[in-house]
């Protein structure tokens, strides 16, 4: 067997794991995981090819190099908000239930200076930005305002023929959550040394961004999507969920001068890091714990 179809059955297999009946995410509540079934199909073209989900994959830019590494995420449905129960706050309510329609890919990694200097060497991206004393590299690019980032993804749209975006609100919770009810993926409790915040435990903890991939990734293969840095969303920020979408949308009205961001960040305490929690922030600002993560639209 070549290479290729070795790792796109191995994450196959990785997937059904995470799905199959005796693991944990499929003992939560039936509106609360991940139901692949429910979804159709566990795969979608890309290209050329046929995406699978748990798979990763990064597309050539026509600048040189590749972009960010992206994983598949499977379509499905979850209830969205506060479902823990735990420090819950009037942003997080209604609990709702969403369908993700198909699946889509998103950056495994939190978008990182690397990654954003070269969209600037290409002209792609204006602004260059300030990395506050704790390293570029592959560290999360921080100081993006929510203008910036859609720089960027167009950018990354030009350069790979592909529709790259910021994920909505909703897709960015059901990657977070990964097919649990619990304030964190993990579990309930912040613990120690999972996520770089303000007492999680972490060498980082206070100091600034830690380098992207240091901790272990959710049931999805996503890294820091609780802290690091808190990641812009396209939605426009509204007081609460009524009247949001229940289709995996951006919600595209409301206060568009503020957007959401999601997951905390280095500076976050470790109530702002649970998968529900809300922020906001005006859309053309520049903040050192802000920064991105990408989604890129695939076909069914």
């Amino acid at each position: 067997m070549t290479e290729r179809p070795l790792r796109l059955l191995t994450a196959a297999l990785a997937l059904a794991v995470l799905l199959a009946p005796t693991s944990a995410a499929a003992q939560l509540p039936p509106d609360t995981q991940i139901d692949v079934a429910e979804a159709g199909a566990a795969t979608a073209s890309a290209g050329s090819g046929r995406r699978v989900s748990g798979e990763t994959f990064h597309d050539a830019l026509r600048s040189g190099g590749n972009g960010p590494e992206m994983v598949v995420i499977p379509a499905g449905g979850f209830r969205m908000g506060c479902v823990s129960g735990v420090r819950c706050g009037d942003g997080e309510l209604p609990v709702h239930q969403v369908t993700i329609p198909q699946a889509f890919a998103v950056s495994k990694h939190e978008v990182t200076f690397a990654q954003w200097e070269a969209c600037v060497s290409a002209g792609g991206c204006s602004h260059r930005p300030d990395d506050e004393g704790w390293g570029r590299g592959n560290r999360p690019v921080v100081n993006v305002s929510w203008d910036d980032a859609q720089q960027y993804v167009s950018w990354l749209s030009s350069q790979t023929e592909a529709e790259y975006r910021l994920l909505s609100e909703s897709e960015w919770e059901y990657a977070a959550r990964a097919g649990t009810s619990t304030a964190y993926s993990w579990g309930n409790e912040i613990g120690s040394g999972r996520a770089n915040c303000s007492g999680c435990g972490s060498r980082w903890d206070w100091e600034g961004t830690a380098p992207v991939g240091s901790f272990g990734a959710n049931g999805l293969g996503l890294h820091d999507m609780h802290g690091n840095v808190v990641e812009w969303v396209q939605d426009c920020w509204n007081g609460s969920y009524r009247g949001a979408p229940s289709d995996g949308s951006a919600w595209q009205s409301g206060d568009c001068s503020r957007r959401v961001l999601r997951g905390s960040s280095w500076y976050g305490y470790p109530r702002f890091l649970r998968s529900a929690n809300r922020n906001r922030y005006t859309a053309g600002n520049r903040f050192r714990n802000n920064g991105i993560r990408v989604a890129r639209t695939l076909t069914p």
